[in-house]
């Protein structure tokens, strides 16, 4: 499997191109997902057998965890300064993702990466400097902070299809599966509000066909059972 390491020359790129209101309760940085959806898919989690680990599956783990931290530190960020209810919205479906990535590190006994879990601290560097370039790429207007949510949505999408090609295990498996579905719903709403907004897209990581597909489709609805 690919290392995922987001280079200086991949963040210039993004920033580059991408430059080319209700709202709702503050969403606090811990905060976990307690869906009956989420409950289901944990629950799930822990039935599902338990296999063995390949390194790369270990990596992908504990990439994906701080990357859907990525993206619920940077919502946060937008939301407390657009105030804008699709930011809180999906920051807190972000936090349902970094809760099932968290119930797996749990049952196979791994190091969890976010060992403090305030706004913009990572582990990993290069998601760190990430954090800081797209909130300072956002914080222009509210349609670049609406177009790096797509962004970040379309980097995600494109890192779980990756790492889903790398499992065997049923229950990872599960757990991207879902976690790819969410992206894409949120691709969706980021999508309609820039829209809304007389703004545009383009795909930076994932190709223009599947882009085209996800956003001309319907909401889709998670699954909580292994297969």
């Amino acid at each position: 499997m690919k290392t995922k390491i987001i280079t200086a020359a991949l963040l210039s790129l993004i920033l580059t191109t991408i430059a080319c209101s209700d709202t709702s309760s503050p969403v606090e940085a811990k905060t976990n997902g307690n869906s009956l959806e989420t409950e289901n898919l944990e629950s799930a989690i822990i039935n599902a057998p338990t296999e063995d680990l390949s390194d790369t599956e270990k990596e992908g783990l504990l990439h994906m965890r701080e990357e859907e931290k990525l993206a619920r530190d940077v919502y946060l960020h937008f939301y407390y300064k657009y105030g804008m209810r699709i930011f809180s919205n999906i920051a807190r479906a972000e936090s349902n993702h970094m809760s099932a990535i968290k119930t797996l590190l749990d049952k196979y006994e791994l190091e969890d990466p976010i060992i403090d879990d305030t706004r913009g601290v990572f582990q990993n560097k290069d998601l760190a400097k990430l954090y800081t370039d797209l909130t300072a790429a956002g914080d222009v207007s509210l349609l670049e902070a609406l177009k790096i949510g797509a962004t970040i949505e379309d980097l995600d999408i494109k890192d779980l299809m990756d790492y889903e090609k790398e499992v065997d295990n049923q229950d990872i498996i599960l757990v991207y599966e879902n976690l790819t579905r969410g992206s894409r719903n949120h691709l969706r709403a980021y999508m309609r509000q820039i829209t809304r907004n007389n703004g545009t897209y383009e795909p930076q990581f994932i190709s223009q066909e599947l882009f085209n597909e996800i956003i001309n489709s319907d909401r889709e609805t998670g699954v909580t059972s292994v297969r």
